[in-house]
Order: structure tokens, then C-alpha cells, then sequence
């Protein structure tokens, strides 16, 4: 079996779980490959032993087959084309390329044949995408959803590792009666909520709200599809939550046979049972693979109505997970370049 050298630019919150994420791929790898703009000679355990990080530019993806990017967006507009002229398949974690109509924008468990057009780079989509569509497809596929409106609640791993530390600090600084430091966001995000995710754009709603919209379209590769959205930062460490209400052409059957349906569905665990206090809670989904549904129930208001509660862990199946399980996807399917 052919193995395959991989790279991964950046080692913020997402990128050190790609690291964890390889750690128990299925995908064959001979060798990982930490690229960074920044503290090179420095090493990364990975498997239990150490790695090298390596500078990143210039001639570093020339015997690299797969570059897992998780470097923000400036850094992958710059690094991705230099990455595809050296010969690697890049997967960018970024929004630098989503809505670019010659880059696939793939979640495997939703649109994996999207995959197979690359021209070698793939984006990853935005997590409180990938979250929602990998619960909603199995209904769209069968009932066509034609309106989404999502309310999201967003942990604050989304943002960083500086995010994380503001919140601990925060906290800390709360208990013990003191000012409480701010730099990430415009408010205090400990004990707190902030309806604003992304920068505000000139029809009210915020970059990540607009996200979900044009990035769902392009998945699902419908045009006409509506989404509504309304995006939350939340003082949760890790995990997004999300109030799903989606509205189908077709009637939807009883909350049984839905449950049935999402049961299964690839990635996807159904929570609920309410009447025991059983549902998908941020806290108890951290650090798993899965997008987890529950509270799931018609919406009495409108004919083909209905409301699910969504969570998963968003630097995993938002992020670092979504990423490696492409290219999973490239190699199972031959569709690497030269493969």
C-alpha cells in the first residue's frame, strides 16, 4: 500500500488537533510534516515521539502529497497556490477559497463527489456549517428542505487558543473579585453572550451568519435553498450548539421514523430522550467525532415544519476531523493527483 507524506501548516487550536486526529487516522501515512512561519527547530510529539517543525515557504511542500492547512486566511492565500505548484493536494481549513467556484467545498458525509473535481485544493467549510448540513442531509435527500433558520451558540476554541485563555482568565479574575482583561473580543465573553461572530457586513448580518448561507448553497449545490441565520458566542470552551428549524417541500413523517432516518445516517448520533434528560450537550460531546441531534420535534407553526437541537465538537468534525477524513476520502477514491 502506497503511504503518503503529509503536511500541516500551523499549530493554533486547530491545527494541534490535526495532529491528535492523524494520530488515529486510517489514512496511510509515512510521514508528518509540522510546517510553521514561526519557532521552526522547536518539536511537536506526534505518536509518541518528536517532530521537527519546519519552516514553511519556498520548496517546503515539494515531496509532501497531502497539505493540511490550518493557518488562517491570509497565510493560505499566500501558501495554498505556492503548495499546489510544488506538487501537494491542499486541504485549507481557511474561508480564503470556500466560495471560489473552481474549489470544491466538501464535507464527505454530504457532498464527498464534490471532492473528486479538485484541481489540487479542496476547502474545508466553516464549522457551524459542516455541523448543520451533516444533520440535515438525510432529511433534505428525502424531503427536500427548501428553509433554514439556525441559531447558533459558538464555543470559544472557534476563535483560538488566545480566545480560550481569555475565558479561563476571565473567569478566574470573576471568582476572585477583579478586573476582568479583554483583548479577543469586543466584550467580556465570561458569564456572557455575544451576538457577534465575524465582522458586520452592510446588511446586518455577520460574516460567519452569511457564511452558512452562501456555504450551505454551494454544498448542497442548491441555488434556491434559504438559510437564516443567527450567529452566538457562547462562554463554552469547545463544542458549537445549534437551534436547527428546517422546512421541507415534502410532509414529513412521525418523529419516529425521522429518528430512525438520522439514526442511519453517516456522523451522525441521535440524543433523545427527553423525558429522562436526554439530549446533545456540549460539555459530554467534546473530544468525539460525531454531530449529535436531539430535542427533536414538529414545528406546530407551518405544514412541513421541524426543530433539532445540533451539537459537535468544532475543532474536530468542524475542523481538524473534516479535514483528514477528505483526505481519507482523496486516497480511498484514487483521487489524488498522480495517485
Amino acid at each position: 500500500m502506497k503511504r503518503y507524506r503529509v503536511g500541516v501548516v500551523g499549530l493554533g487550536a486547530v491545527g494541534l488537533e490535526m495532529f491528535k486526529v492523524l494520530e488515529k487516522s486510517g489514512l496511510p501515512i509515512s510521514e508528518v510534516v509540522p510546517l510553521v512561519r514561526r519557532n521552526e527547530g522547536s518539536t511537536i510529539e506526534f505518536c509518541g515521539k518528536p517532530l521537527v517543525l519546519k519552516k514553511v515557504g519556498k520548496g517546503a511542500f515539494q515531496d509532501i502529497d497531502i497539505a493540511l492547512m490550518a493557518a488562517g486566511s491570509d497565510a493560505s492565500e499566500q501558501l495554498a497556490p505556492l503548495a499546489v505548484e510544488e506538487g501537494a493536494v491542499v486541504i485549507d481549513n481557511s474561508s480564503a477559497f470556500r466560495m471560489d467556484p473552481q474549489v470544491p467545498l466538501v464535507v464527505p458525509e454530504v457532498n464527498p463527489q464534490s471532492a473528486q473535481k479538485h484541481k489540487g485544493l479542496i476547502a474545508n467549510p466553516n464549522c457551524s456549517t459542516i455541523q448543520m448540513l451533516v444533520a440535515i442531509k438525510p432529511l433534505h435527500d428525502l424531503f427536500k428542505i427548501k428553509r433554514i433558520v439556525v441559531s447558533t451558540y459558538q464555543a470559544v476554541s472557534g476563535t483560538g487558543l488566545q480566545a480560550i485563555d481569555e475565558l479561563n482568565s476571565q473567569t478566574r479574575a470573576y471568582v476572585n473579585g477583579q478586573e476582568m482583561p479583554r483583548s479577543v473580543y469586543p466584550h467580556r465573553i465570561a458569564f456572557n453572550a455575544l451576538p457577534h461572530i465575524d465582522g458586520f457586513l452592510e446588511n446586518g448580518y455577520t460574516g460567519e451568519e452569511m457564511k452558512m448561507f452562501n456555504e450551505t448553497r454551494k454544498i448542497l449545490d442548491d441555488p434556491q435553498i434559504q438559510v437564516n441565520a443567527t450567529t452566538v458566542r457562547v462562554p463554552v470552551l469547545n463544542c458549537h450548539s445549534e437551534a436547527v428549524n428546517i422546512e421541507t417541500e415534502k410532509p414529513l413523517p412521525c418523529i419516529d421514523k425521522i429518528r430512525e432516518i438520522l439514526e442511519s445516517a453517516p456522523g451522525v448520533k441521535v440524543l433523545d430522550d427527553v423525558k429522562n434528560n436526554f439530549y446533545p450537550l456540549a460539555i459530554a460531546c467534546s473530544g468525539t467525532n460525531d454531530v449529535y441531534v436531539g430535542r427533536i420535534r414538529r414545528d406546530f407553526t407551518i405544514e412541513n415544519g421541524l426543530n433539532m437541537w445540533v451539537v459537535a465538537d468544532n475543532l474536530r468534525k468542524g475542523a481538524a476531523l473534516n479535514a483528514v477524513q477528505i483526505a481519507e476520502l482523496l486516497v480511498k477514491n484514487n483521487w489524488l493527483r498522480g495517485a
